[in-house]
Formats: structure tokens, sequence, C-alpha cells
């Protein structure tokens, strides 16, 4: 099936590892020229020279902190400088970390406010521009269930997931004149190393092994098991693509069933 993303340009953040990483290399599949970023370069390269091994694909590595204002107007002029265009746009910036609200300081909600709202917003004010002057584009804002449905423990995501939702939907509505949709994937367990980080905390508070902590998680959801990111990365390629036109402002979980509300 030919999802008309060949020699679209598609910037991923955070994709040296995780969910991230698997959409790069999936939209790379399709034919997209990719650029990826992260913090961190030594992975980041070693990210970028597997998806070109595996695909063929034109893939630019730039190593970029998403929570600088500076940072995100330098990479969205990187992007720009390389083949002048800015299709695809999947605003990924990683998670908060897991912690109570009692043990929350306002630091680490401000950190979780620059890492996951703020970051996306930044993403979107430079790319938009060059959006809807090719009066074509998709946006993909990584989220979480957490927007959704409450989990233990995540707390800052909570909060933070449920605004970029805010976002994605009101953006929506500002850029359908342009032909440009915004939605947000929401992944439920996934079997990412941040997943594993989480599931150890989890086992250290609760007094028990990793791999009863990962069980008892597996136990929540329908489907008897975590995700894998190449699932999340396959439903965000589709909302990327020429056949998604008519999708925009969803949030669209991806949780094996996890989500129990109807509405």
């Amino acid at each position: 099936m030919d999802l008309g993303l060949r020699e679209r340009v598609a910037l991923v953040g955070g994709s040296s590892r995780g969910i991230g990483r698997a959409v790069a290399a999936r939209l790379a599949q399709e034919g997209a020229r990719v650029a990826i970023c992260a913090r961190g370069g030594g992975a980041l390269l070693t990210t970028a020279e597997e998806i070109r091994a595996r695909t063929g694909a034109d893939v630019l590595a730039l190593e970029a902190d998403l929570r600088s204002a500076e940072d995100v107007t330098r990479l969205i002029a990187q992007v720009m400088d390389w083949h002048g265009r800015l299709d695809v746009l999947v605003a990924n910036a990683g998670g908060p970390p897991y912690a109570a609200f009692s043990a929350l300081r306002p630091e680490a909600w401000d950190e979780s406010y620059r890492l996951v709202l703020r970051s996306t917003i930044l993403l979107c004010r430079e790319a938009i521009p060059h959006m809807t002057a090719r009066r074509w584009g998709r946006i993909v804002a990584i989220g979480s269930v957490t927007a959704k449905q409450l989990i233990p423990g995540l707390t800052t995501s909570t909060v933070m997931r449920a605004a970029v939702v805010g976002l994605t939907k009101t953006l929506a509505q500002e850029l359908a004149p342009h032909e440009i949709t915004v939605n947000a994937v929401c992944p439920g367990y996934v079997g990412t190393e941040k997943f594993f980080e989480n599931a150890g905390a989890r086992a250290a508070q609760t007094g028990v092994s990793l791999s009863e902590a990962v069980a008892s998680v597996e136990r929540r959801v329908p489907l008897g098991r975590v995700g894998r990111p190449e699932e999340v990365a396959a439903l965000v390629t589709f909302l990327a693509s020429e056949l998604a036109a008519y999708v925009t402002g969803t949030m669209m979980p991806i949780d094996g069933g996890f989500i129990q509300a109807v509405m």
C-alpha cells in the first residue's frame, strides 16, 4: 500500500531510542526523508546509521535539546536547509519521571512542563509556518493514555499529556484551512527503556522483582502484554500519510484495550 510518503521530509523528536526511533525507522521504510534528533550525539548517530543501512533512506541526525527554544529554532532551520521543506512533524521528547504528587517539588513540575508540553509548543511554532507555506502538513504529538485514564504515580504525565491533547485539538481547528492535520497518539504500556525504568521504580517501592512488576502491568492490559514501539510507529506513520487526510483533532490511544472509558 502506497502511503504517499515517498520524498516527504519528516522530523521526529526524541528519536535516538524507544518510540521515536521506531517512528523514524518506519517513516524511512515508507520512503520519507527523515531528520532525527536527540540530546545524545552518540546514540543518535548510531540510530541514523542503522536506519540508513536497513532502509536506504536519506537520514539527517541533529543533536538538539527540545526544551531549548534556541535549539528548536536552529533544528528547524537545519531541516529546512537540508531539503527546503518540512512535511511531517512528530513531536516527541520522552516522558516525565514516575512520582506521586507528594514527592514532587516545584522544580519537577517545571522540568515536566519543559520536556512534554513546552517542547511540543516550540516545535509546532517553528514548523507550522513552513507547512502553511506549502498548504500541506502532518503534525503528530506523542502523548500517553494518562491523558485519558489515570495511572498512579504518573502525576506530571497526566497533567502535561492532557495539555498536549488540548494543544493538538486547538491547532487542528486553526490549521485545517491550510490542509494541515494535527493529531495526538497516546500509547499505553509500551516496552521501551523508559517503561522498564518506571517498572523498576515501582518494583523498588513495592518490594517486588522487576519481572513481577512487569507481569502486574500486563495483567491490567486486556491483550495481556505490553506493546511494541513498532506498533505505535505504524499508527503514527498512517496519520502522517496521504491516507489520513480526513483525520484531524483526534486523540488516538494505542493501548491493548487498557482504557476502559466508553467516551
